[in-house]
């Protein structure tokens, strides 16, 4: 993944839904970081709310980095095919996933993208379930079907790619920040 390549979809983190996932803080937060250092390094962020009239809005931390978000009805973010097509007219065919849940829309859009010929790559420490058995479930069956499984600081660092340029500085801030749950 590089800043020229990749794209950050962030998806359905929204408040009804997050509080019942395992260990949702921490996703969050390292959704956050995710969008934070796409914004240092110019990586397009994008965002998806399902349902928000039942699940309520995107959390408060993550749609003020996001901004307008696109609302959906199918668990797959493909349903909002020109979101897509955008990013891939920019050149972008790479897309480094986050969000919840990851057994229904993370997957199914995971699965949607890789059937689109699409590099994927899931952020395994900021996607989550409500049970862990569905959470691994669904990293096992991303990757077995050619996503790659990735963690928020891999990324962070892999999108940077060398220590000397300017934003280093930032993207290591935000690497050695330190979990508040």
């Amino acid at each position: 993944m590089t800043p020229a390549d990749t794209a950050l979809l962030v998806i359905d983190m929204q408040q009804k839904l997050l509080p019942a996932v395992a260990d949702h803080r921490r996703i969050a937060w390292n959704c956050r970081r995710l969008l934070d250092g796409a914004k240092i390094l110019g990586v397009p962020a994008v965002g998806t709310e399902q349902y928000p009239q039942g699940l309520g809005p995107t959390v408060p931390e993550l749609a003020e980095r996001l901004g307008p978000l696109p609302e959906k009805l199918t668990f797959s973010c493909f349903g909002i095919g020109q979101l897509f097509r955008d990013l891939a007219a920019q050149r972008r065919r790479k897309m480094l996933v986050a969000g919840i849940e990851a057994h229904v829309c993370v997957q199914q859009t995971v699965l949607d993208l890789l059937a689109d010929g699409w590099q994927v790559y899931v952020a395994v420490d900021a996607v989550g379930s409500r049970f862990e058995i569905d959470y691994r479930t669904a990293l096992r069956r991303m990757e077995s079907s050619g996503a790659t499984l990735t963690t928020t600081e891999a990324a962070l660092f892999e999108w940077c790619e060398a220590a000397g340029i300017p934003p280093f500085k930032e993207i290591s801030r935000l690497a050695r920040e330190t979990f508040e749950p």
